[in-house]
């Protein structure tokens, strides 16, 4: 573990390594605050009178991620520097959203770890280390990430990858309790933040793409006693409803959904309104994706892709909305929930707002549900609009892919927005979304109820084909999208690319903040990673830093001493190149800030070198099979890696079947999160994925050699020209 501040001791040197140090600077002990995390629900419905902490995830209970804080304002931005930063002892992508309560930073990792920082000197507290099993990590769809804790009265609480959800002491780091909040014997995980309201911890879990069936639990912050649970899709009718609802939404379903369990996970958004008392989640995609093999004749299937709006006191049922009935693009609804006050029509509406997955963003009544409005904020062909009498999307009949018709869907499985925060600006009344425009050929597949990875029910391998048609169509752009609520329209963008943005910060200094996950992107385009400003009215950048990393997470802001600073954690390759390193970190900026990250490790470029292509045409269909079924998730469609785990066709193991099978078998790398397959996969399976991924290097290395010969002319004219 390192922390770094620079002083002006050594400022001269701009050299980290010689003279960055640990604790507070010349001049200034670090004091330690009274009470650590002294948050009860008074001081968080007030947070308004608290600019300069960011005491739970949205820094108000509206999850708004606005900042009053104007010290750092469009006139003096270009004066921000990295005052100081704190390296993570993991690797993997980091996405959580630090709390700072009285001078203190508390954030997470990958991993579920917590650490604890002085906000203004960056000296480490404490550090807690739940030991989750590495063997966890295949339960979890989309890497062993976390989010980050909530605060209260002193505690701090973890939802931990594994299912537990556990209390920390603030000062210490010690752990006071902890409880399971899931069935162990049953691929759960926990990769969002808690939130806490009244006492009560409220927390829910990921597993939908493993055939199980969401929830959202309440439990008691001084004891870890649940007080209540509620299911997002009914179960068993024979074993009895649970509530009314459960009851009414069994007659949205068809056939014996309850084997696949349904899904519905609500693993990220939350969100808690004082003034109607009311929790709203944000529920999961089904389970599996397509709804006609999850549910053959089914209708709605409630409460799929909804904002659900339960009693805090009681869990109780109040009202929900659900934006993609039968659902079957994996658009789940579980991105960020927030609550505001807009004039509309010339009266005071108070709302909650979603830019969702399927690319329509809607504004809700947040005490009855009503839709107010809707309206697609990137191109959308799954749907042609939403029906403002009914409220349901008019569904595009095309949309329904099957095993023998695949469909190119607008957004793409990835979505229009995901778990990236958007962040709301009272001043401007501008909505900033870490926008996606994306395509994804979707095809259904019948799968056997194998033990081990997600149940998708989609071809890959299908859509793998599909995508190598230079006919089908393929957008990826990142888009940072300023939006007008009330009127439902854009009102300014930046494009990143192909790469991706982070999370919004709004301030009331006139700046949005994000940052940029890219690297070396599969057409071989360079994507700058870095974190910037944006002047708040027209999106001109301001201000930039080049972070070494993707920065994906949510920023804060805070206040100590008089001082404005923005803090954003950085970790993450999406979209990036594996082989290089992902620095995680926690970033820390001031005015006049003048630390530096030490120099990037220089990284030799990759070079393929598979072995000669072997195996039948039989062996090869195998092996894409198979491929895709259970090593696409991690290590990318058609053998091409995302970033964030291997590239499997640079791998030495392709030369050996030993090597492969050790890994892929007999579990070499399982305390890394890659456990053993050999519930799913036999030796003759592993060695045919091992043909077809070397027939996939093997193709690639053609391809850079084709584009080498290529430009080798293009380069000697213009040598000759100069």
């Amino acid at each position: 573990m390192r922390t770094v501040l620079i002083t002006s001791v050594c400022a001269a040197a701009l050299v980290v390594s010689a003279c960055g140090r640990s604790g507070a600077p010349e001049g200034r002990d670090s004091a330690a605050p009274a009470e650590f995390a002294n948050v009860d629900e008074a001081r968080l419905v007030a947070a308004d009178e608290h600019p300069g902490q960011w005491m739970s995830h949205g820094r108000t209970y509206s999850e708004q991620r606005f900042s009053p804080l104007t010290q750092i304002n469009t006139e003096n931005v270009s004066q921000l520097g990295l005052t100081w930063y704190a390296d993570f002892d993991t690797r993997r992508g980091q996405e959580s959203t630090p709390l700072v309560i009285d001078g203190v930073v508390y954030v997470t990792t990958a991993w579920s770890k917590v650490y604890a920082f002085d906000a203004k000197t960056g000296k480490e507290l404490w550090k807690y280390d739940p030991k989750v099993p590495g063997e966890w990590a295949v339960n979890a769809c989309c890497d062993v990430v976390n989010r980050g804790v909530a605060a209260w009265k002193g505690k701090l609480y973890l939802g931990a990858l594994d299912g537990r959800l556990i209390a920390i002491d603030a000062k210490t780091g010690k752990p006071v309790w902890e409880v399971y909040t899931i069935d162990r014997d049953k691929p759960y995980t926990i990769t969002g933040a808690p939130r806490v309201a009244k006492g009560k911890v409220i927390i829910g879990q990921g597993g939908s793409e493993f055939h199980m069936r969401g929830y959202v639990s309440a439990y008691d912050a001084e004891t870890g006693e649940m007080l209540w649970r509620w299911y997002i899709v009914p179960g068993n009718p024979a074993d009895g409803f649970e509530n009314p609802q459960m009851e009414m939404a069994a007659k949205t379903w068809g056939g014996e959904w309850w084997k696949t369990g349904g899904g519905g996970a609500p693993w990220d958004g939350i969100t808690y309104d004082p003034e109607t008392n009311l929790v709203y989640v944000g529920t999961g995609n089904g389970a599996p994706w397509p709804a006609d093999i999850r549910s053959p004749g089914g209708g709605d299937h409630l409460f799929l892709a909804s904002i659900v709006a339960l009693d805090v006191d009681t869990g109780e049922y109040r009202w929900h909305y659900q934006m993609t009935p039968n659902e079957s693009w994996d658009y789940d609804n579980t991105q960020q929930i927030t609550v505001a006050d807009l004039v509309i029509d010339g009266k005071k509406r108070h709302v909650v707002m979603q830019a969702s997955k399927n690319g329509f963003f809607y504004v809700l009544d947040a005490k009855t549900g009503e839709l107010i409005s809707a309206q697609n904020f990137v191109p959308v062909n799954w749907a042609k609009g939403i029906d403002m009498k009914t409220g349901r999307p008019i569904v595009n009949p095309e949309s329904k892919y099957t095993t023998e018709r695949g469909f190119v869907a607008l957004p793409s499985f990835a979505g229009a927005h995901s778990w990236h925060p958007m962040s709301y600006s009272p001043i401007t009344g501008l909505v900033y979304i870490p926008a996606v425009n994306s395509s994804y050929p979707f095809v259904a597949a019948y799968e056997d109820d194998n033990p081990m990875g997600q149940k998708l029910s989609i071809s890959f391998a299908k859509s793998a084909e599909m995508l190598r048609d230079p006919k089908t169509l393929r957008v990826n752009e990142g888009i940072l999208l300023a939006w007008d609520p009330v009127q439902q329209k854009e009102v300014w963008r930046v494009s990143h690319g192909q790469g991706r943005g982070g999370g919004t910060l709004a301030t009331a200094g006139g700046l949005v903040f994000q940052g940029t996950g890219g690297g070396l992107q599969t057409e071989g385009l360079s994507v700058p990673m870095h974190f910037s400003a944006y002047r708040a009215d027209d999106g001109t950048k301001l201000w930039s830093f080049a972070a070494q990393t993707g920065v994906l997470a949510g920023p804060v802001s805070y206040e100590v001493d008089g001082e404005q600073y923005i803090a954003v954690v950085a970790g993450h390759r999406q979209g990036g190149d594996y082989y290089s390193p992902n620095y995680s970190r926690l970033l820390v900026f001031k005015l006049g800030g003048t630390a530096e990250l030490p120099p990037p490790i220089e990284v030799p470029p990759r070079r393929l070198d598979p072995p000669a292509p072997f195996g039948t045409t039989a062996q090869l269909t195998v092996g894409e099979e198979k491929y895709s079924r259970f090593c696409s998730t991690c290590h990318g469609v058609d053998a091409q890696s995302g970033g964030m785990f291997p590239d499997l066709r640079y791998s030495p193991t392709l030369h050996s079947q030993e090597a492969f099978d050790a890994i892929v078998l007999g579990g070499a790398l399982t305390e890394n999160g890659m456990v053993s397959f050999a519930r799913a996969i036999t030796p003759e399976e592993a060695q045919a994925i091992r043909a077809f991924v070397t027939q996939r290097a093997n193709e690639a290395k053609q391809r850079e050699a084709a584009a080498t010969q290529a430009a080798a002319p293009a380069q000697q004219g213009h040598g000759a020209s100069n």
